[in-house]
């Protein structure tokens, strides 16, 4: 139907929540937009709404949104409705937009000074006047605590104290990071130019300084809408403050359980508050994922329903609005190589069956995991693009550590072990093996390094064949030229052009996309979540990433985990964050049993009562709690337990082992059972040790003193439990 857009023609197919975000009076509105629920209609089509009906002028609203491709979307989304004249800007390009209008005003007449695309030479400059010496990496890692200080309005006298508090993990002490943040700033005046966190703050000083410039900026803005309200940093917000000037025509959209960049000084503490800060608020949940099968949110409400926090107030249980698809796969591979071959084998089976290669992709928590899937893919020749980061070889620590172990094999003498041999090598470019730094460049630096020596490991497996001439059918273990030719034969399949192929991205990188298939892989503990993350904050976040990696699936999902890195290696725990499930089929379960049938997933999965991850090992799923996890070990009761139990096996003529293991012993003295369902819940009690035992334990647990307590008779010849 033709014709000038109309308000009806706005609201025609708008789903009952999306309509009341879009009709909400004015005033402050908060719309809570659940993954694939149709955020950007519903702020789209709410500014269309109130300016075809003449509520607002379009060329009075200002659309913020945090990537230039969101808010390119969104202008064309307004023109399409017959919103005209709306500016929808990054933060960053409203606040260059004001400040190359007012500068002349402000400056004296000057213009604005250059902006600064990166901080990296100016911040190797300024480290290396404070004496600290530091490389490509290090002066990432630098700027970027540096841009966290100045978006969490840090001065740098304040960095120690702030650090500590957010628990930052700086490549340098504190001290040191501040003198380099004192110092970057001397150095950057001095050369004349600004970086982008001193836009933002010039265009809040224009604004809270000159009344003049405020007068004339909120008369041109009046209507404010911010897209990922839980994103906002506070020196962006102090920015909207400044735009606002306490009026309240504001909507924000934003979902708490996608907060994911708390590192770079986001905070989803803005969105948490909006109710609480603007009393008359209107909230509007969207909770109709129009994005996923019902399958796929099923398993992501699955994920976040366990979430803690203040983000977890704000959750929303999201409702499948497409029709039915197939049931994830949950896979567990014996190693990373099986994994990796497992996903590229079942992607070429789906472009086979007619999926396009660019509506798939391979999700995972750091850069460095992306080697073994880009090997596997080129093998499988399955074409395949890197989104957001450089293929594995063309990363500048990788090509310098091929350099390292070519320049190695002309000093390695014949016979050295491989393994040792490339540890050794690396350990020449600064690298160490068991010495993850600090810093977030410096760590991903450290972790591609680790993944070369991951590739020695799986290389010791593969016999070498002696060249022709030397007993060819004589095999031997390959050398480290070997291993030096092989990772260029990786190199050079892995960098064939490609035009349209598989998408392989951080979870990160993926945030606001979606593909028909998604792979999230790696989701082992140390994994997702990362050994780094520390703190109950950090883990929440790190649940957070998971979440959003599986809202990314539109009809096919795929979930797995290596059970150890390399053949053979040293076993791992799965995701403590995957929904406890029921294992069919060898390797594959599926999500029929998800939330439905709690009762039997009890009884088949156990999980650590500190930390929440799956338990494998028997005596981790004795003690309910991983080996790692702080113990609650009542000391005073395992020593009556220990003493009751020495008795009991001597008038019993059995080894002590055969009344209680060990394990059991601190399973009972760290959960202090107090009937007798919690004593048949730990590993180890059924129910004739129950019956031959029970009481006593019980009265242990109570206080009774040993002496008070009688040894039964022998039992029969049988089995104690």
């Amino acid at each position: 139907m033709g014709g000038i857009p109309s308000a009806d023609r706005v609201l025609s197919g708008l789903d009952p929540e999306q309509c009341a975000a879009v009709t909400a009076p004015a005033g402050p509105v908060c719309i809570l937009a659940g993954a694939g629920t149709g955020k950007t209609r519903a702020i789209t089509h709410r500014i269309a709404y109130r300016a075809l009906t003449g509520e607002i002028s379009g060329r009075h609203v200002l659309a913020v949104t945090f990537t230039a491709r969101a808010a390119a979307e969104m202008r064309a989304r307004l023109a399409v409705l017959g919103a005209s004249g709306v500016q929808a800007r990054t933060f960053h390009s409203a606040a260059l937009r004001l400040m190359r209008y007012f500068a002349p005003r402000l400056l004296d007449g000057r213009a604005m000074p250059e902006l600064l695309e990166s901080k990296a030479r100016l911040v190797t400059l300024a480290a290396s006047r404070a004496g600290v010496r530091a490389d490509r990496t290090a002066a990432r890692d630098l700027a970027s605590e540096i841009e966290w200080a100045k978006s969490s309005l840090v001065e740098p006298a304040e960095y120690p104290v702030a650090a500590a508090k957010s628990t930052r993990e700086p490549p340098y002490e504190p001290a040191k990071v501040a003198e380099v943040f004192a110092a970057y700033e001397h150095v950057k005046r001095a050369n004349g130019v600004i970086d982008f966190e001193d836009l933002l703050r010039a265009a809040v000083w224009g604004i809270e300084e000159h009344p003049d410039v405020a007068e004339q900026v909120r008369t041109q803005y009046r209507h404010f809408v911010v897209d990922e309200y839980q994103d906002v940093n506070p020196l962006q917000q102090r920015l909207l403050d400044a735009w606002l000037g306490g009026r309240e025509d504001l909507t924000v959209v934003g979902d708490a359980s996608q907060t994911i960049y708390s590192f770079t000084g986001a905070t989803s503490g803005y969105l948490i508050d909006f109710p609480r800060q603007r009393r008359n608020a209107v909230v509007v949940r969207l909770v109709r994922d129009y994005r996923s099968t019902p399958q796929v949110v099923g398993l992501a409400n699955a994920v976040i329903r366990q979430a803690r926090g203040a983000e977890a107030r704000l959750r929303l249980e999201l409702v499948g609005q497409r029709p039915p698809g197939p049931e994830p796969d949950l896979r567990i591979f014996p190693d990373e190589p099986a994994e990796a071959a497992g996903v590229a084998a079942r992607c070429r089976q789906l472009i086979a069956s007619g999926t396009p290669a660019r509506e798939i992709a391979v999700l995972f928590r750091t850069n460095a995991q992306s080697e073994a899937y880009e090997e596997a893919l080129a093998e499988a020749e399955v074409p395949y693009v890197v989104q957001g980061a450089e293929r594995f070889f063309e990363r500048a620590e990788v090509r310098q550590a091929v350099l390292a172990l070519r320049a190695a094999t002309r000093s390695t003498p014949s016979g050295a072990p491989l393994v040792a041999t490339v540890v050794e090598a690396l350990a020449a470019t600064g690298w160490q093996r068991d010495q993850p730094p600090p810093g977030g460049a410096a760590r991903e630096r450290w972790e591609a390094l680790a993944a070369l020596v991951t590739l020695a490991e799986e290389y010791v497996g593969t016999p070498a064949l002696l060249p022709i001439g030397e007993a060819a059918t004589v095999e031997r273990l390959p050398s480290l030229a070997d291993f030096v030719e092989e990772l260029q034969r990786r190199a050079a399949q892995q960098h064939a052009p490609t035009v349209e192929g598989v998408t392989l991205a951080s979870l990160h990188s993926a945030k606001g996309l979606e593909w028909d298939a998604v792979f999230v892989v790696g989701l082992s503990d140390g994994t997702l979540p990362t050994t780094y993350a520390k703190t109950p904050e950090a883990l929440e976040e790190e649940r957070r990433l998971l979440y959003v990696g599986v809202t990314r699936a539109r009809q096919w999902l795929w979930l797995s985990y290596a059970q150890s890195r390399a053949p053979g290696g040293r076993p791992r725990r799965p995701c403590r964050f995957l929904p406890q499930f029921e294992r069919g089929g060898g390797e594959r379960g599926g999500t029929a049993a998800l939330s439905r049938r709690p009762e039997r997933r009890r009884a088949q999965v156990v999980s650590c009562r500190v930390c929440g991850a799956t338990l494998l090992a028997g005596a981790d799923r004795k003690l309910g709690r991983c080996a790692t996890c702080p113990s609650t070990l009542d000391e005073d009761l395992f020593a009556r337990l220990s003493e009751w139990r020495v008795r009991v096996a001597g008038a019993q003529k059995v080894p002590a082992y055969v009344v209680f293991t060990d394990a059991t012993l601190v399973a009972l003295a760290e959960r202090r059972p107090t009937g007798p369902q919690d004593l048949v819940a730990i590993a180890g009690i059924g129910p004739r040790k129950l019956s031959l035992y029970g009481d006593a334990v019980l009265a242990l647990v109570g206080g009774a003193s040993v002496d008070d307590l009688v040894p039964e008779e022998p039992p029969e010849k049988s089995s104690a439990k």
